[in-house]
């Protein structure tokens, strides 16, 4: 049975909607709202913490299987690029065919991929089988919110989302510290091969709970030229910010695919206005605050990852903690986004998402500019009063933002509606990576040479210059084997106070992003079809 998608007017200051009548519950657990959760969380926990746990095993992949860097950096680029190109177009997929199937195929995927990296005895299979990860995982995470937006009532949709949002919040910021504990333990294959019980259990929950939702004005056909060029728009957007750092923001390489993006996305745009069923209907962005929620997510990802990307070097070169260590020192920032995330989903349901996504970006700008303060003195009570504010303003801003954007969308789109959710995350991360690692490397490259001389050191030749920059942006101190202690207690010096200068600089810019999405946040509202999901049949 189904019913007619319906749309709540409304406004942001209002109560919640009234929840929708009509929904034919499952037999026992099947379809029933919070199992449906839970087994989502399952596989949405795969992916988030491959984002970030896979940077601990680097180092012991790239020795074990004799790595170059610019191998092992393709470890994390290949899976964060097949994700951000195929978000979108893995969304329309879980609209058509259902986020049941589709999810379970992006468990089943993910799992088996993640196992084959275990087992792979070169760096080349490692990195096509993290193009495999990030090609399923974009398949599960849209459909994991099509399963939300369509199980629960509107009255209960935000704290579903600020579930959701905790897992993927925790597991972000928890996977260094599993990580860690697996490398320092095990081996570095752990890493992976842990995701294949997690899929197992989640391929297992999914078939036995999931229940599968569609609109009744669910797409039937597919834009196939759509699919091309917004996955060539996003290949080279993502692309050239991936490949900036090393050709340079000034480069013709790095403005070739900028161009080539822009250009992709125009025309993706100017063919969606005249094919009968668009991938993505430009009329979707006639919703302000869908827009706004869109923009303020890749804000929310520019200032964290740009952000948490310097603070692990930081723990770990400067201040010397094993991973472990590390990890557990960012237990603050998880705490708080575990414990802020279901109580920001009452907030949103209660009083709308304005006020929490302006406090939310309130905090992480002042997190961030606090975070400009850390120095090589700084005490474990400091730092944690930083990131548990972090931690503090990004739970609200990951279950209002996620919320503006697939409650504004109606449920037919739901799917796409969490791919764009998703690809406005992974592209942020992109950027902030990108933009604040060019703010890092400007600020190193200007500062060495004069620190380097003031501390009376011998002056660096032009061939040791380079390799050294790249060395201090990263806290690592460039002293070469056989050197004097007093000396290579200078250079470890100079390293640790123009890494700390660098990422104060890129820490105040990250603060000034947070900012910006201050203002944009008051461009929100409650999502206009959310109680629409709940009132969809069961097939």
């Amino acid at each position: 049975m189904t019913s007619q998608t319906t749309i709540d007017k409304a406004g942001p200051g209002d109560g919640p909607p009234a929840a929708p009548s009509g929904a034919t519950p499952g037999k026992g657990l099947r379809g029933h709202p919070w199992f449906t959760l839970v087994t989502v969380a399952v596989g949405v926990m795969m992916v988030a913490l491959d984002g970030t746990i896979v940077a601990i095993a680097n180092p012991a992949i790239a020795s074990d299987l004799g790595a170059t860097f610019a191998e092992v950096q393709w470890i994390t680029n290949a899976y964060f690029l097949a994700l951000a190109v195929s978000l979108i177009t893995a969304g329309k997929l879980g609209d058509r065919f259902g986020h049941r199937q589709t999810f379970l195929i992006g468990v089943v995927g993910f799992a088996a991929a993640s196992g084959a990296i275990g087992l792979s005895d070169s760096i080349g299979l490692v990195i096509v089988f993290r193009v495999f990860q990030g090609l399923f995982g974009a398949l599960l995470m849209p459909a994991a919110l099509g399963l939300l937006r369509a199980t629960f009532p509107a009255e209960k949709l935000n704290m579903a989302i600020g579930i959701w949002g905790m897992v993927i919040g925790a597991s972000t910021a928890g996977g260094p510290i599993l990580g860690g504990v697996l490398v320092e333990h095990v081996n570095w294959q752990s890493v992976f091969f842990i995701n294949v019980p997690v899929g197992i259990l989640a391929v297992a929950l999914g078939a036995w709970i999931l229940l599968d939702h569609r609109a009744k004005n669910a797409p039937r056909s597919f834009d196939l030229l759509g699919i091309a060029l917004l996955s060539t728009a996003m290949f080279c957007l993502v692309w050239a910010l991936i490949k900036a750092p090393e050709w340079g923001w000034g480069g013709l390489q790095t403005w070739l695919f900028i161009v080539g993006s822009v250009v992709g996305f125009a025309l993706f745009a100017f063919w969606e206005t005249r094919v009968r069923e668009p991938l993505i209907p430009l009329a979707l962005f006639r919703s302000v605050p869908l827009s706004a929620g869109v923009v303020l997510m890749v804000l929310m990802a520019i200032a964290f990852m740009g952000g948490l990307f310097f603070v692990t070097f930081y723990l770990q070169n400067v201040h010397g903690l094993s991973p472990v260590d590390a990890g557990l020192h960012l237990l603050p920032l998880t705490g708080m986004m575990i414990v802020g995330s279901p109580l920001a989903g009452v907030m949103i349901t209660k009083v709308g998402p304005r006020i929490p996504l302006a406090f939310g970006m309130a905090c992480t700008a002042l997190a961030m500019y606090g975070m400009s303060t850390l120095d090589k003195g700084t005490g474990s009570a400091v730092m944690s009063l930083w990131f548990a504010l972090l931690g503090l303003g990004l739970a609200p801003v990951m279950v209002g933002a996620t919320e503006v954007i697939v409650g504004n969308a109606p449920l037919e789109l739901s799917g796409v509606a969490g791919g764009l959710q998703q690809a406005a995350m992974q592209v942020g991360g992109s950027l902030g990576t990108a933009v604040l690692g060019a703010v890092m490397a400007s600020k190193v490259s200007s500062d060495l040479a004069g620190n380097w001389a003031k501390a009376g050191l011998p002056p660096l030749t032009p061939e040791q210059a380079g390799p050294a920059s790249e060395a201090v942006q990263v806290g690592v101190a460039p002293v070469a084997k056989g050197t004097p202690p007093e000396i290579a207690a200078k250079i470890t010096d100079v390293a640790h106070d123009t890494f700390i200068s660098g990422m104060s600089m890129a820490s105040l810019v990250a603060a000034g992003v947070a900012a910006v999405a201050i203002f944009v946040a008051f461009l929100t509202k409650r999502g206009e079809n959310a109680e629409a999901g709940a009132g969809v049949g069961h097939i």
